[in-house]
């Protein structure tokens, strides 16, 4: 199924909205306009599409003329995040690109800034913070990272796997959401804050095109909570195998393992470790196909239910209820906005 691009919890939402109304916007009405209602933001379970976690993130920018949404004393003003990939699309490698684009950051932003530091295991990103500046929450660290993270694997054509991330500052609320931005290997209150990256991608070529760039564009940089997220780990790893598969034909947690050539209690054991079970994953999977279904296509909500796997849409319902905490109808937007969608499509 296309729709499966993955979800953002609404506590990651609520730090954006926050964020928005520390500096004084109506932030409502902006989560309204990209498709999250109150309702959504009421419910600490439910979760948004990518596709409106990236439209609230425009929104918000725009609103404030701020492409850093006000974390830093210097605006990074609209148009600055295209600049900065045009600046970095004419880069002939991964390592010419990351320095173009934390090279642009530095012109743009005041307090915050990053270090490059290479060596043959790792490529860190070290975070230099300036004197007499307010310390950074992790939103802004996540933001700084995502623009230029995002804008280099989408340069090379991959994603580029990180090793593990340190920040200074307090576990976020949104933990969960930082360690799919990120890492496992990811820890706070640390004496500095950086990020490590595999070094194999500074040789790559930038393999994109002023012709690429335009539909990119168009989706960036809320894209990249999604689209960039940590591939390394075994949940993710069971997560592609069973996308792969037709939901009827997902196998049991044996089965799984035995496709992943680890031992069952292996499975289990690493999936514990990394805040998951076997049928977590599953449901997640389900939870988010079925979002991306309600939100993006004119299916009824009994076609919905079958295509993801249950067999009457009343119990569908108490499924969505329990992973959500809203109903199915709760998620569906309004008729003129899906026509819209669907044409655009």
């Amino acid at each position: 199924m296309k729709n499966d691009k993955g979800t953002i919890s609404v506590s990651l939402v609520e730090e954006t909205l926050a964020l928005a109304r520390s500096r004084g916007l109506d932030a409502l009405p902006l989560a309204e306009a990209a498709g999250i209602a109150a309702p959504m933001l009421a419910s600490p379970k439910s979760r948004v599409s990518s596709a409106q976690y990236g439209a609230l993130w425009v929104a918000i920018a725009r609103a404030l003329d701020d492409e850093f949404f006000g974390q830093d004393s210097h605006r990074m003003k609209c148009g600055s995040f295209i600049a900065m990939t045009q600046t970095a699309l004419s880069a002939r490698n991964g390592a010419q690109a990351l320095a173009r684009a934390v090279g642009f950051m530095r012109l743009v932003l005041d307090d915050l800034g990053v270090r490059i530091e290479t060596d043959a295991q790792r490529v860190r990103l070290r975070f230099v913070e300036r004197d007499g500046a307010p310390a950074p929450a992790m939103f802004a660290y996540a933001t700084y990272f995502i623009l230029v993270y995002g804008l280099v694997c989408w340069l090379v054509g991959r994603r580029i796997p990180l090793l593990e991330a340190r920040f200074r500052c307090a576990e976020p609320p949104a933990v969960h959401e930082y360690r799919l931005m990120f890492c496992d290997q990811m820890r706070f209150d640390a004496a500095e804050s950086y990020v490590d990256l595999a070094p194999a991608f500074l040789e790559l070529p930038v393999v994109q095109t002023t012709r690429s760039a335009r539909p990119f564009l168009r989706d960036a940089p809320g894209s990249f909570i999604v689209k960039y997220r940590n591939a390394g780990s075994l949940a993710a790893r069971v997560r592609k195998t069973l996308r792969a598969l037709p939901m009827a034909g997902w196998p049991a947690a044996d089965q799984m393992a035995a496709r992943l050539h680890v031992a069952e209690a292996t499975m289990r054991r690493h999936l514990k470790h990394e805040g998951y079970t076997y049928q977590s994953i599953k449901d997640d999977l389900r939870r988010d196909i079925a979002i991306g279904e309600l939100q993006g296509t004119a299916r009824t909500i009994a076609d919905i239910a079958s295509a993801v796997g249950f067999a009457e849409p009343s119990a569908f319902h108490r499924a969505f209820r329990k992973w959500t905490g809203m109903r199915p109808t709760d998620y569906r937007p309004a008729r003129a906005e899906l026509t819209r969608r669907t044409e655009s499509d």
